[in-house]
């Protein structure tokens, strides 16, 4: 059998691109852990830059790519649901801190939503663009699911959810540092908010507590985002 029969047989089953989706994230992560978990080596954005390489090279489409990898994406829930057991941990201080949190929820979520939008307009871009953009900050499901409630494109908004996780994950740890910002639950709120799920990542990495208040502001804000996209949305497009 030639090289390349085999690559047909391969790509032909859905174990071939679960199987180089792992590897990919994997051989990602040791290079994270192996240059001391700087930002710019975020294991998401070389995971992804490497599997796009793969499917451009080899001419495969997304959705024969998605029906292997669409176990990873199944997992997506069970990650989302897991996030609450540090936050059994954390509970006193999640107390203490809830009404700081729920005005830094609006504030953030509003922002999030009304920069994207007015600075997509700002530039040019398209309608479509625009209301793809503005769920920009919550979890891929609810942004996704809120994209197509207002008439954008649901494929489109999950890759700026994507770039929007690892620009957030490659900058939270830079700016905070920046910034003087020492509170981790402080830090991590932030990180959750603004790129949801990679950022909460990134927030895990650098420090439990700041691990568990980004899950909580993933959690909170894909609620809020779902909520106030198509309140605001006709307003600021109007």
């Amino acid at each position: 059998m030639s090289l390349v029969d085999l690559w047909v047989y391969l790509a032909g089953g859905p174990l071939l691109w679960l199987t180089t989706t792992l590897i990919a994230y994997v051989a990602a992560d040791a290079l994270f852990v192996a240059v001391g978990r700087r930002p710019l080596a975020n294991p998401v954005l070389i995971a992804v830059t490497v599997v796009s390489v793969v499917l451009v090279v080899s001419g495969t489409p997304f959705p024969a790519y998605f029906a292997g990898a669409q176990f990873v994406h199944f997992l997506l829930g069970p990650a989302t649901v897991a996030l609450a057991v540090p936050l059994v941990r954390y509970l006193p201080q999640v107390r203490r801190l809830m009404v700081p949190m729920l005005v830094a929820l609006v504030v953030g979520s509003v922002t999030a939503i009304v920069s994207a939008v007015l600075l997509a307009r700002l530039v040019g871009l398209d309608a479509t663009t625009v209301r793809a953009l503005a769920p920009k900050s919550a979890t891929a499901p609810i942004a996704m699911g809120t994209a197509e409630a207002v008439g954008a494109d649901p494929a489109l908004t999950a890759v700026l959810v994507i770039l929007t996780g690892i620009a957030g994950a490659i900058m939270v740890t830079p700016l905070m540092n920046a910034l003087g910002l020492k509170n981790f639950a402080a830090r991590g709120f932030a990180a959750g908010l603004a790129s949801h799920g990679i950022g909460t990542a990134r927030a895990f990495q650098v420090d439990p507590l700041a691990g568990t208040f980004a899950g909580i502001a993933l959690g909170l804000n894909g609620f809020l985002t779902a909520v106030l996209v198509p309140l605001l949305l006709p307003w600021l497009l109007g």
